[in-house]
C-alpha cells in the first residue's frame, strides 16, 4: 500500500514548488487520485489557497545502469516554470516593446515586452521574489512582487492579483474591495463587454480567470 504525507499549503505555495521541494514532477502530485478533491476545488495547480491539503506519496528509488568508468549527466524534467505578466496603458492598450530587467532571487533576465504587452520568462519553480524594472533612464518604473502568491479567483485577493497582472491597477489595496479595486473591476468589465458594476460577480470572475490564463 502506497504511503503518503499530508502537506498544508502556505502563502506562496503552488503544486510546482511543492513538487520541486519533494523531488516529484508537478503532474505526479496534481494528478494523484488522493488529490481529486483539491483538483475539483482549485482547477489550476498554480493557484492554491493557504490551508489547502496536498497529499504527497513517498518516493520510490529509481536505478539507472551505466558504465562505471564514465561520467554521466542526468537532467531533471519538469522545470522551469513560466512567469507571464501583461502591461497595459491607461487606455487599455498593450505596452509593447518595453525594455525590462527582471531580478528573480538574484537571477537577472532582460528583454522587451511583446506586441501584446506581455513579459514571459522561464523561472525556477521555487522562485520567491522578483524585482522588475521597466524602461530605461528617467523613464524607469520599478516594482517588487512575490512569485506564486496568486490566490483563487473566488477570493478578493485573487481578483486583485489577476487584475494587477493584466494591467488593471488595484493600487495598494489587499483583500479589501475598496475604491481602487472597484475602479479596476469596472474598467475590466467595460473592456470585456460585461455589465459595469464594480462588483466581482460570478461572470466577471470567470472572465477574469479566463483572460488571465490566456
Amino acid at each position: 500500500m502506497m504511503a503518503y504525507r499530508k502537506y498544508t499549503v502556505k502563502q506562496g505555495d503552488c503544486i510546482s514548488n511543492i513538487a520541486f521541494k519533494y523531488g516529484f514532477f508537478p503532474d505526479t502530485i496534481w494528478n494523484d487520485s488522493k488529490n481529486d478533491k483539491l483538483r475539483q476545488d482549485r482547477k489550476d495547480p498554480n493557484v492554491l489557497k493557504p490551508g489547502d491539503q496536498v497529499y504527497i506519496r513517498d518516493k520510490e528509488e529509481k536505478e539507472e545502469s551505466c558504465p562505471a568508468e564514465k561520467r554521466h549527466r542526468f537532467k531533471r524534467k519538469g522545470v522551469p516554470e513560466t512567469l507571464r505578466i501583461r502591461f497595459l496603458d491607461e487606455d487599455g492598450q498593450p505596452r509593447s516593446g518595453l525594455d525590462y530587467t527582471l531580478d528573480i532571487d538574484g537571477m537577472i533576465l532582460k528583454g522587451k515586452t511583446g506586441s501584446d504587452g506581455v513579459l514571459e520568462e522561464q523561472i525556477p519553480p521555487d522562485a520567491k521574489k522578483a524585482v522588475l524594472t521597466l524602461g530605461t533612464g528617467e523613464e524607469q518604473e520599478v516594482m517588487e512582487f512575490n512569485v506564486g502568491h496568486l490566490d483563487p479567483v473566488t477570493e478578493i485577493t485573487g481578483v486583485q492579483g489577476r487584475l494587477n497582472n493584466l494591467g488593471y491597477n488595484c493600487g495598494d489595496e489587499y483583500g479589501v474591495l475598496g475604491e481602487k479595486t472597484r475602479r479596476a473591476i469596472s474598467q475590466f468589465q467595460a473592456d470585456h463587454d460585461l455589465k459595469v458594476t464594480g462588483e466581482p460577480d460570478d461572470r466577471t470572475r470567470k472572465t477574469l480567470d479566463k483572460e488571465h490564463r490566456s
